[in-house]
């Protein structure tokens, strides 16, 4: 079997499960609440989990943070922008069986591969922040019931753009009917007490 390394980064390891539809991956990016970035600072690889606003026309993605810490530190260092891999997932019903090892889980995911470029220009960081207001306070006008960010507060803000490169995603359903079939939060109980292990 040749080996998954010579493989392109964003080639999904289930063909089967694979979903070549741009317009499905534009939905769900578009529709999903929570994304989380990676990449590297120093060598050392860490992960943000943020929200984000998808821009379809320009295939990338908004992200806003505090105007300081390892993020825009690292985004800062690279003034040609740093690679990174951007992932949004959903879980939906998981699927026992009659062996612990063919346990199952439904799920959807999306993975994008690309640049990630703070943004400098005032207009465009407030045209970003308009966007990721839209996406999560679409109820709310600015103006009437916020106060949109002043000229001050764009030149402070951590403001980035994701251009994405690449990007596959993947889903698994099973059928409505599937045996024995449930949701997570259906089954929670209170965490397991582990024996001290000193």
């Amino acid at each position: 079997m040749p080996s998954f390394l010579d493989r392109p980064l964003h080639q999904p390891r289930r063909s089967d499960r694979a979903i070549a539809d741009d317009a499905w991956i534009e939905a769900f990016l578009d529709r999903m609440p929570m994304m989380t970035l990676a990449l590297l600072s120093g060598g050392h690889p860490f992960v943000n989990t943020n929200l984000f606003a998808f821009d379809a026309a320009h295939r990338t993605v908004i992200i806003h943070t505090a105007p300081f810490g390892r993020l825009i530190e690292t985004v800062d260092a690279a003034p040609d922008g740093v690679p990174a891999c951007l992932t949004v997932f959903e879980m939906g019903r998981l699927l026992p069986a009659e062996r612990a090892k063919n346990f199952s889980v439904e799920y959807s995911s999306v993975v994008a591969f690309g640049t990630l470029r703070r943004l400098h220009e005032p207009e465009a960081i407030a045209i970003a922040l308009q966007a990721l207001m839209d996406k999560y306070a679409p109820h709310l006008m600015a103006s009437s019931d916020y106060a949109p960010a002043s000229d001050a507060e764009l030149r402070t803000t951590g403001t980035f753009c994701f251009h994405i490169d690449a990007w596959s995603a993947k889903q698994k359903n099973a059928p409505d009917d599937f045996t024995g079939a449930y949701y997570y939060q259906d089954v929670q109980r209170s965490p397991t007490q582990l024996a001290d292990p000193r």
